[in-house]
């Protein structure tokens, strides 16, 4: 589009010249996009504007050195500029929601859907992320897979507005961000707006096996399938399953994926139980669009991980083996992480589980870290990274977890796994974002057993 178009589209007044937009649009000057159109948004820390020097084209609240298209709102604007492309491409929409999953189950359905889909990169899903991923979108495009994640009730209604879904999936709902959200009823409300968004000609994807998500069906205009573990063998069970699964010694899965009377054995390649469900939700959405069950299977094992800082295995030169789940945490993924963890162990000589805390969990947050400590049972040492997280230290001494550590933060966890953690032994490192024990995971792959970074 040239900047005047996108001044319609955005009820904005073009400064300079008008220059056609050929590239993306992007946030970030880092990570500038040829010919793209430079979104300049201002922060609680910086001012975007201040970085538009040399981009071909600008969308800011103010004119600046390139060519500008001014508006009032940067984030309203992008959004219906988003909308204008979606509504131009006709493409279908798969969006996915959840409190725990999402950005792995988007990844699986972004690979099964192939090169020319395009996907949410990382968890871009908030009222930036999910625009700038829609206009990532060209005329080759054959889908669009987009991760949405909310942060209170009307918030996915409005992602919804941007890219109205063809098919909506809700994984599960649970304690993440339960602060933000008010209660667990709140966060089912808000998550319910994805299916509710849908058309008669729409389908709603929901977890058989989460009873608030299944009570979705209710919420929406469109068709039901529903995915979820086959337990029953006959009538009432989900319309896409799994069963069968079992983990290799690097914890990775392989299941019998089930849909509409076909079977297929599917194995995969990322470390984690948990990873089944991710994969047969995104086998439910893409079959959802078309692809055969045996498309699914073939290519559901070829998929890598796509995004970092989830289920990262690495294998230290010395033998020492780090899973790395360090991206964000709630009581449910720690639990999912602890598991993989258990399994990892097998022959090794002692599994390590470095937890810090768990953000926004507001009044559940002593229980949250309590409920994280018991799950820790039967591991060989644990690892507290900061006093917020204390609640797992002293339920994982209850729980009979032999060695149970109290750090001051991630620099002294750190030191201690170093000096104490060896080849043989696997450590995972698992937080909520803001306690970024990435870098500390980072560092530990760095470090010779016993010794300083390399």
């Amino acid at each position: 589009m040239r900047l005047s178009e996108i001044a319609t589209h955005t009820g904005g007044t073009l400064h300079g010249d008008d220059v056609l937009v050929t590239g993306a649009a992007y946030a970030d000057t880092r990570a500038a996009e040829p010919g793209g159109l430079y979104v300049a948004v201002v922060g609680e820390r910086a001012d975007g504007h201040v970085y538009a020097d040399g981009a071909h084209a600008v969308l800011g609240s103010r004119p600046t050195s390139a060519p500008t298209v001014v508006v009032d709102d940067v984030t309203v604007a992008l959004g219906r500029l988003a909308r204008a492309v979606v509504d131009r491409l006709a493409l279908p929409v798969l969006a996915v929601t959840g409190s725990q999953g999402k950005t792995g189950t988007k990844d699986y359905l972004a690979h099964l859907l192939g090169p020319t889909a395009v996907g949410t990169r990382g968890n871009n899903n908030n009222e930036l992320g999910v625009p700038l991923t829609v206009l990532r979108a060209d005329e080759s495009t054959t889908h669009l897979v987009l991760e949405m994640g909310a942060r209170g009730v009307g918030h996915l209604a409005y992602l919804c507005e941007i890219a109205p879904p063809t098919v909506a999936a809700v994984l599960n709902v649970g304690t993440a961000h339960v602060g933000e959200f008010g209660g667990v009823e709140a966060i089912a409300a808000a998550k319910g707006e994805l299916v509710e968004a849908l058309d008669d000609d729409g389908v709603a994807v929901l977890n058989a096996d989460d009873p608030r998500v299944a009570a979705m069906a209710a919420r929406t205009r469109g068709g039901v399938l529903t995915f979820g573990a086959d337990e029953t063998g006959g009538a009432g069970r989900p319309d896409v399953t799994f069963r069968d699964v079992e983990l290799d010694a690097l914890g990775r899965a392989t299941f019998e994926l089930a849909a509409d009377g076909a079977r297929a054995r599917v194995a995969l390649r990322q470390t984690g139980a948990h990873q089944v469900l991710n994969a047969t939700a995104a086998a439910a959405m893409a079959l959802a669009v078309g692809v055969p069950l045996e498309t699914v299977a073939q290519r559901l094992a070829t998929a890598e991980a796509a995004s970092r800082w989830r289920m990262e295995l690495t294998e230290r030169a010395d033998g020492l083996l780090v899973l790395d789940d360090s991206y964000n945490a709630n009581p449910a993924s720690m639990r999912a992480a602890l598991d993989s963890l258990r399994a990892l162990g097998g022959e090794r000589t002692r599994t390590v589980a470095v937890l810090g805390e768990m953000r926004e969990l507001g009044p559940e947050h002593d229980a949250g870290h309590r409920e994280v400590g018991e799950a820790t049972s039967g591991l060989d040492v644990v690892v507290v990274v900061g006093e917020a997280a204390r609640g797992i230290a002293e339920a994982a001494r209850d729980a009979g977890v032999g060695e149970v550590i109290v750090t001051a933060g991630r620099d002294d966890a750190l030191a201690w796994v170093r000096k104490n953690a060896g080849a043989g032994d696997v450590v995972l490192v698992k937080a909520s974002r803001a306690a970024e024990l990435d870098v500390l995971a980072a560092a530990l792959l760095d470090t010779p057993t016993g010794g300083e970074p390399a």
